[in-house]
């Protein structure tokens, strides 16, 4: 594999560190482009199942109704995320002791296909389908978000400090690329318009999908799986891991803990970090619900199928790309928390806005006729409405994940790295069950998506709140 060009640049920066006792070591050839290849694995998952594709058609074929798909969709979500809470600042402290981290995105990327593949037997009508569905979603988010924690450790092997923003903010970018191809064939191909038939691109669905059981819809957990498996391969081949250490796993488990309980200790020691992680924990939650439920709330309030859908991820994908290269670049420039607060204020902004819209009205009080009969896509002014708001909101929300964890290795101790991206995925996850459940608790009481919805911009608000208190850290 060529590295891209940004890649060349990100590892000609790591040639360029000072030499010296404790400088970073050369990485292999294509290492920087491989590490950034885990994004594009992981992506798709996120882009078919969680928002776009599965997760819309949950609501509206599986569940009974749209509110009530919703809802259960926001019950799968907390638990998962409740279970990465517990076991991710362990995991890392434990992966610390031992030294070598692919073994473990190895074993974590074990739930994530086979979760992932189970969604194809979620048929409409069968008996268990809602819960094939539920338990496969959490069982594969479990395993992508936990490889996630150990590849986001790798970072600081791969580039210098300076150089972090655009290692990240490229990873995050080339990860929205991955999802954009992924939606554009699972769109054009496999998932079709239930009245018609046929795909985004006027075909019939690939391998004989049959759109009356919702085939394609179904197809894209076993394409997401297949798609890391293929694409997570040149991580393993080509970019370094620290050395593995010998350490009984016994062993590891209480030196782990041990080393858990010292974390927790310094931590909770600096101000800024607390400051941090707990801000981390606020926003993250607030975007967590808002990927599970964007397009479970486009399908409820516009009456979008999974063709409209899909069209609106493809232009988040494309700002979201977008936006993640320019925010990588404004982070080496002016600084992580200046990027994150930023793309909060879109967030909430675009945010309040998409809450405004439904399919008559436009900012809560200014009406607008619906799409009539045989309309093109996004023909009504609350369509459009919604699909800018949402294209700004998508290009706004890479660079916010991103800064975050270049902020993280800026602010954490040299040598504890995987303990700490074990604490943040915890800051990112402790609470990550209490956005998606709120949404679901205040749909289901007020049978309202947008009531749901708006529960949202509290998070982000708060995050923003608790982020203006911390202290920019001298470089």
């Amino acid at each position: 594999m060529s590295a891209s060009p940004a890649a060349a640049e990100l590892a000609g920066d790591a040639h360029a560190a000072r030499p010296g006792k404790g400088a970073l070591l050369p990485p292999r050839r294509g290492a920087v482009a491989s590490w950034l290849f885990f994004d594009w694995a992981a992506q798709p998952f996120f882009t078919l199942v969680t928002t776009f594709v599965f997760a819309p058609y949950f609501a509206s074929a599986l569940a009974a109704t749209p509110a009530q798909g919703q809802a259960l969709w926001g019950y799968a979500t907390a638990a998962a995320g409740l279970s990465i809470a517990l076991l991710a600042p362990v995991l890392g402290a434990i992966a610390d002791r031992t030294g070598a981290r692919k073994p473990w995105i190895a074993a974590f990327s074990l739930p994530l296909l086979v979760g992932s593949a189970a969604l194809w037997f979620a048929v409409p009508g069968e008996p268990w389908a809602i819960a094939i569905a539920l338990v496969g979603f959490a069982v594969a988010t479990l395993g992508v978000e936990f490889a996630t924690v150990f590849t986001n450790a790798m970072m600081p092997d791969l580039v210098p400090r300076a150089r972090l923003g655009r290692l990240s903010g490229n990873g995050w970018a080339l990860g929205y690329a991955g999802g954009l191809v992924s939606l554009v064939i699972a769109l054009g191909l496999m998932a079709s318009n239930p009245q018609t038939g046929l795909t985004l691109l006027g075909l019939e669905p690939i391998f004989g999908l049959d759109p009356a059981t919702r085939a394609g819809d179904r197809a894209s957990g076993p394409f997401s799986a297949l798609w890391y498996l293929v694409f997570v391969l040149p991580l393993f081949l080509l970019v370094p891991d620290v050395p593995r250490r010998q350490v009984a796993l016994g062993a590891a488990v209480r030196q782990g803990l041990a080393d858990l309980a010292a974390t927790l200790r310094e931590a909770r020691a600096d101000r800024r970090m607390v400051l941090f992680l707990a801000a981390n924990m606020v926003y993250k939650d607030g975007l967590v619900a808002l990927f599970a439920f964007g397009g479970i709330y486009a399908a409820g309030v516009l009456g979008w199928s999974s063709i409209e859908i899909g069209t609106f991820g493809i232009l988040l994908t494309v700002t979201g790309t977008l936006g993640a290269v320019i925010g990588g670049r404004l982070d080496d420039r002016l600084g992580p928390k200046r990027v994150i607060g930023g793309a909060l204020l879109v967030l909430i902004l675009c945010g309040l806005g998409l809450v405004s819209v439904d399919r008559d009205t436009v900012f809560f009080v200014v009406e607008a006729s619906p799409a009539g009969p045989g309309a093109g896509l996004f023909s009504s002014l609350p369509e459009q409405v919604f699909l800018v708001l949402g294209g700004i909101l998508g290009a706004a929300a890479g660079p916010l994940q991103a800064a975050s964890r270049t902020l993280l290795v800026h602010v954490s101790p040299p040598g504890a790295m995987t303990r700490y991206f074990g604490l943040f995925a915890l800051s990112g996850k402790v609470t990550s069950f209490l956005a998606p459940l709120l949404v679901g608790l205040v749909t289901a009481a007020t049978a309202s998506q947008a009531a749901g919805m708006a529960v949202i911009l509290v998070f982000f608000a708060a995050g923003l709140a608790l982020l203006s208190r911390v202290a920019d850290r001298p470089a």
